[in-house]
């Protein structure tokens, strides 16, 4: 048998039933009611301001994606500024039209909720599943695309596959960046004027702020996110695919294009298994099942191609920790960020003496949040490497994204859910429709929670990958951190992700202010909005927050581009070092960020949900502060980080073929 053969037909025509799957789900949704005039009309509103912001970030994207590509086709090859191209664009592709689906799902998922939990949990879940399904077909196609060309050619594949994953990872961060500066603002100014000063809810029709802040689930939760996994699914295949070459020649490049190829079926398979079994039943319990399913299948998918395929059951086992590292980090973050556990609990007891207390106890409970997910990361890439070398970190990496496909058809759950809550509210949906949509807006709370923690984890592997990649293109074995060089490039890449986060947070902080003097001035100026009588200004609202998103694009992207190429000019070795710190601090401050944001977060929604005296005490107030302090956190910079890490790395593998190290 021909294995080369048999991936160049096995991995593309896998990534077109993912895409095919995705296009019959998203008819399915189309198909569904939109519900009252009302209902439409918010929709309508939310749905146009997302398309606007994404329209306008594009726009700001362009010309600088094409500076780079240019640089690159003069600078390196046109081979690789192909691949460069490709990745960029599938990526963009996967952000948007993820959220194309979303913002048409939301009010079909609210209207079906009148009919019961299973017809709304299915649209919600429906139009995840098909942002799931883009990320890993287009993902897998596009790495299948550049092995057959470069087979049918006679090239070295891997010579140009970094390209692929520069592109995908430079639009994740933008959009990450972009999305979370958007929907942190609106936010903000929805908490703090409408529920602390006016002490009407986020999505009360009341609160000028409330469009935006439904945009801002999209284009940060649906279009950032997915950006941001697809980058990560992609690198994981590259790095698996160049060093799986270096340790088993041909077969070690064509085994990751397979498992990845029968991962999406895994995928696919589970999603069958996510329905509720009862009206009764938490929607969690149904998410969970699909889940289970599609793992096991996967880790019986991946024992048994190496065994077959490789011959070495050892590259099976290096993948399985993956898999089992990617649960035990989804718990442990529904431990830190969960409304049923002690920390959350806590930090809302704490809301009682104040904000000070409410923001010390979850600094507290974000810091201790890091120990325990960095220990299951260390253990990740030391067993990986005991199974398979650095190709089996690489396939560890692999295994955290085995089920990819299943896990973002929770998280964009979330931002579905949430829209939906919020459409409902805003129209006056009778109860049982907000009864059954409130269930489904605290899973997906929940399941945005643990798919950021999944995200940060599968993308400190995904570095540790590149980062052995690395040595393996520069020849290094070891640097010695003793050398002053060494040692000054450990410290300046531990210092790039606190200033990268500080421009991030501090943007959000800018743009917040102007959103709360606007909402301020609406309340004041636009008489009548208190008693209903007259309609807030919500499109000034979106554009505020679409333009501070789009003047903090630039900069970050820059810090994170030329700082590898200027450690560079000092060494192989210093280069290596700042990788090193660039992994350890970003994997750090990104779990700390995600873990305490959601926790101020659901420390807030607990109380809202009747404890401790509920919403309009002073205990809420506080609690919504700590919220406040956390949202930039969760929601911009820490998950901006994750695009963040693998750009510098994957710069570092351009450079050394042209810089003299």
């Amino acid at each position: 048998m021909d294995i080369q053969k048999v991936a160049l037909f096995a991995a593309p025509v896998t990534a077109i039933i993912a895409l095919c799957y995705g296009v019959y789900l998203t008819l399915q949704i189309l198909k569904e009611e939109e519900g009252t005039e009302k209902m439409k009309e918010i929709a309508q509103a939310i749905r146009q301001g997302s398309m606007a912001y994404l329209k306008r970030q594009f726009t700001v994207i362009l010309p600088f994606m094409v500076i780079i590509a240019v640089l690159i086709g003069w600078k390196l090859d046109i081979g690789t500024m192909l691949t460069f191209l490709l990745g960029a664009v599938f990526s963009g592709i996967s952000g948007f039209a993820g959220m194309w689906v979303a913002v048409r799902a939301n009010v079909r998922t609210a209207n079906n909720a009148l009919k019961g939990l299973n017809p709304a949990l299915k649209t919600a879940f429906g139009a995840g599943t098909v942002n799931g399904m883009l990320i890993v077909g287009l993902g897998l196609l596009g790495v299948s695309i550049i092995y057959i060309f470069s087979y049918l050619k006679n090239i070295n594949a891997t010579d140009v596959l970094v390209g692929y994953g520069f592109g995908a990872a430079l639009v994740a961060l933008f959009m990450r960046v972009g999305g979370g500066i958007f929907t942190k603002a609106a936010d903000v100014g929805a908490d703090l004027v409408g529920k602390v000063e006016k002490g009407i809810p986020e999505d009360d029709p009341r609160n000028p702020a409330t469009i935006a802040d439904n945009v801002g689930d999209n284009v940060g939760d649906c279009a950032g996110m997915g950006a941001d996994v697809f980058e990560s699914y992609a690198i994981t295949i590259v790095a698996a695919m160049i060093l799986g070459g270096a340790a088993f020649g041909l077969p070690g490049v064509v085994f990751p294009l397979v498992a990845r190829a029968g991962a999406i079926v895994t995928s696919i398979i589970g999603t069958f298994f996510v329905k509720a079994r009862s009206e009764d039943e938490n929607p969690m319990s149904a998410l969970n099942r699909g889940f289970i399913v599609a793992s096991v299948f996967a880790l019986v998918l991946f024992l048994g191609l190496s065994y077959f395929l490789l011959g070495d059951i050892r590259v099976g086992y290096a993948a399985a920790v993956g898999l089992g590292a990617m649960i035990l980090i989804l718990f442990l973050t529904q431990y830190y960020t969960g409304t049923n556990f002690g920390p959350v609990q806590n930090i809302a007891k704490a809301s009682q003496t104040g904000a000070g207390t409410n923001l010390i106890t979850g600094l507290a409970y974000g810091m201790e949040s890091v120990a325990p997910i960095v220990l299951v990361v260390c253990a990740t890439i030391g067993l990986g490497y005991h199974f398979a070398g650095f190709f089996g970190i690489s396939l560890a990496g692999m295994g955290m994204l085995a089920v990819t496909g299943i896990i973002m058809s929770m998280d964009t759950f979330g931002p579905v859910a949430d829209n939906a809550d919020g459409i409902a509210e805003m129209s006056n949906m009778p109860e049982k429709g907000k009864r059954v949509l409130g269930s489904l807006d605290a899973v997906g709370n929940t399941t945005k929670a643990l798919t950021k923690g999944f995200a940060i984890g599968s993308a400190a592997v995904a570095a540790s990958s590149l980062f052995a990649t690395y040595f393996e293109k520069t020849g290094l074995t070891s640097i010695d951190i003793g050398s002053p060089l060494v040692f000054i490039g450990i410290l300046a890449g531990a210092m790039i992700p606190y200033l990268f986060s500080s421009r991030l947070v501090s943007a959000v902080g800018k743009a917040a202010t102007l959103m709360v003097e606007e909402v301020r001035r609406q309340f004041k100026e636009i008489k009548g909005i208190m008693e209903g009588t007259a309609k807030p200004d919500y499109a000034k609202c979106v554009s505020i927050s679409t333009e501070a998103a789009q003047k903090e694009l630039i900069i970050p992207a820059a810090i994170v581009i030329f700082s590898p190429v200027i450690i560079g000019f000092m060494g192989k070795e210093a280069l290596g070092g700042f990788l090193g710190g660039v992994i350890l601090s970003s994997l750090c401050l990104a779990l700390f960020s995600c873990n305490a944001g959601a926790a101020w977060d659901n420390a807030k929604k607990y109380i809202e949900a009747g404890n401790l005296g509920g919403k309009g005490t002073d205990t809420h107030k506080a609690a919504v502060v700590g919220d406040t302090v956390g949202d930039p956190l969760k929601d911009t910079s820490g998950p901006a980080l994750n695009p963040m890490i693998k750009i510098i790395n994957i710069v570092a593998l351009l450079i050394v073929q042209f810089i003299k190290l």
